[in-house]
């Protein structure tokens, strides 16, 4: 009769991003030499809420030949990023009759998952750039809010709009999501009248200021996410931060860098004759979402009423991504 295996033990979780991982254990030299497969128990960590959007189907176990260690796992249909998960691991040796012999099941090891690399950012960018549409003129980018909210920077804050952290709207895995700190504007306009729309999502007060102050050759323009929240309409957010500041410098490693004057988003093109104002244009088919890094001062713009209606229903604070959508999801943990 077979010798039993021997428990693994020292469990280590390396090399994490946002669909994969290694993991490595100890093993006896002899349960080395005769292991002829490894079971994986993964499951995400419990009293936590799921990622509603990958399938319901943990925990997973995975069965896999024996490998030299560390072990590969990886798999955007079980992994989400940035959830927490659990992980457990059993030896075992095929008998001639297809049975198996194993371990006890090691300890249960946690470790969470990562954000988006570089390169899967580079692959939403590319789908975003495909449901862009054309560039639209714009001359202000505008912030809807509550009057409770300018009155509490007028009173507070000395009139100053200071950066907010990034909530968790969008795609699970963006690296911005509670880390990034900024201002939310839009600059989105009417076909019709080329003007900021006459409705909000927000509020019924309308903070506007020009251009030229968020978008000039001093900023560093960034894409962080392409999104939809199941409807036939798509937002992308992007990052303005000022040329060597703490936003710049968290958004260079992180997220792809757009070209000001050359990208299907948001644009600015200096002026070409003395006089002439710059000339700033905005995608016409998807909605922009502007993270502005620095704090912002009422005193550059001008608050006024909204002139249509308040649409609270068309709000994306902390809105999730739709998984099912072709247009803006992409092949690794939505």
């Amino acid at each position: 009769m077979d010798a039993p295996l021997s428990t693994p033990c020292n469990i280590q979780i390396c090399e994490v991003t946002c669909d994969s991982f290694r993991i490595m254990w100890d093993m006896t030299p002899e349960d080395t030499a005769r292991a002829t497969h490894f079971f994986i128990d993964l499951s995400r960590k419990a009293n936590r809420d799921p990622n509603r959007f990958k399938h319901r189907d943990v925990p997973t176990k995975l069965v896999a030949k024996a490998v030299p260690l560390p072990m590969a796992v990886r798999g955007h249909w079980f992994l989400s990023p940035r959830t927490e998960y659990c992980v457990a691991v059993q030896t075992a040796v095929r008998q001639p009759d297809g049975d198996y012999l194993v371990s006890e099941w090691s300890q249960v090891v946690e470790f969470c998952t990562g954000d988006y690399a570089m390169e899967h950012l580079q692959q939403l960018l590319g789908k975003a750039k495909g449901s862009a549409g054309r560039l639209l003129k714009f001359s202000v980018f505008y912030r809807n809010q509550h009057p409770d909210y300018f009155d509490y920077v007028r009173k507070e804050c000395g009139g100053l709009m200071r950066p907010a952290l990034k909530d968790t709207s969008g795609s699970h895995g963006s690296p911005i999501s509670g880390k990034l700190h900024g201002v939310f504007f839009s600059c989105n306009t009417e076909f019709d009248t080329g003007l900021p729309p006459k409705d909000s999502p927000y509020g019924p007060l309308r903070f506007q200021i020009p251009a030229g102050h968020l978008l000039n050759p001093n900023i560093c323009l960034y894409f962080a996410d392409f999104y939809c929240m199941y409807t036939a309409y798509h937002y992308v957010v992007l990052v303005l931060a000022p040329v060597g500041s703490e936003g710049d410098a968290f958004c260079r490693t992180r997220l792809p860098m757009l070209d000001l004057a050359s990208n299907p988003f948001l644009t600015y093109t200096a002026s070409q004759r003395p006089g002439e104002e710059p000339l700033y244009c905005h995608a016409s088919d998807v909605i922009l979402e502007v993270l502005f890094t620095e704090p912002v001062h009422l005193d550059q713009g001008g608050v006024e009423q909204i002139s249509g209606h308040q649409l609270m229903s068309l709000t994306t604070a902390n809105a999730k991504k739709d998984p099912s959508c072709k247009v803006c999801n992409i092949s690794v943990g939505r």
